[in-house]
């Protein structure tokens, strides 16, 4: 892919987050909750502008990063607990809570999963087969771990006010579910997507696919 090409991906990935953190603001009931909702999408943005010259994403991964910024900016807007969607789905699958958070921790194991599976084999770290699976997963585990840590310092530093940013919604094994969550995107995106990521990005998978022989 030529470099011009890429970057008017990017250029496509700002704008259509712009218009999202725009609208979200617009309607956001709390800006604080709303700020480090939304704080990762900036930040990844960022990191793909600056690692473009070593580093380039897939179609399929810019797509992924792009409707999962999309989520995050809808659970800003609402808080996760309250967005509409969750309320449909609740609704129509008959559960005990809005199940949006549980949407966001999936995906926060199913697109980091491809991207870091990219980055690996395009940066020439791993290559393609077993070890590489077990260590994106580990990966993604480790990624959901440290979120649920920094929601752990937000509860701590700002008190019954994190408690939007939270979300448990009375589940006292919330945090285990949001990693359990994460772990399960993540490999589903590894089972169902592993073989057009290869494609896209020109992978070579070695014979026994364990990473290492040649």
């Amino acid at each position: 892919m030529k470099a011009s090409g890429y970057e008017r991906r990017l250029a496509m990935l700002a704008l259509t987050w712009t218009a999202g953190l725009a609208a979200s603001f617009a309607v956001a009931a709390d800006r604080a909750t709303w700020a480090m909702e939304v704080a990762p999408a900036p930040l990844v943005l960022a990191g793909l502008l600056l690692a473009r010259r070593r580093w380039r994403a897939s179609g399929l991964a810019l797509l992924l990063i792009a409707g999962h910024g999309l989520v995050l900016m809808m659970g800003g807007a609402y808080t996760y607990a309250k967005v509409p969607l969750g309320f449909t789905l609740q609704d129509w699958l008959g559960l005990a809570r809005n199940p949006f958070d549980r949407i966001g921790h999936f995906l926060q194991g199913f697109v980091p999963a491809i991207v870091l599976r990219e980055i690996v084999i395009g940066t020439g770290a791993i290559r393609p087969g077993r070890f590489c699976t077990a260590a994106v997963l580990a990966f993604c585990l480790a990624i959901s771990a440290a979120y649920e840590l920094i929601e752990f310092a937000a509860a701590q530093a700002m008190g019954q006010g994190a408690d939007a940013f939270l979300e448990t919604q009375g589940d006292p094994w919330d945090t285990q579910w949001d990693m359990l969550t994460c772990l399960i995107g993540a490999a589903l995106a590894l089972i169902l997507l592993s073989w057009l990521d290869d494609r896209l990005i020109g992978a070579v998978v070695p014979r026994g696919g364990d990473g290492h022989e040649p």
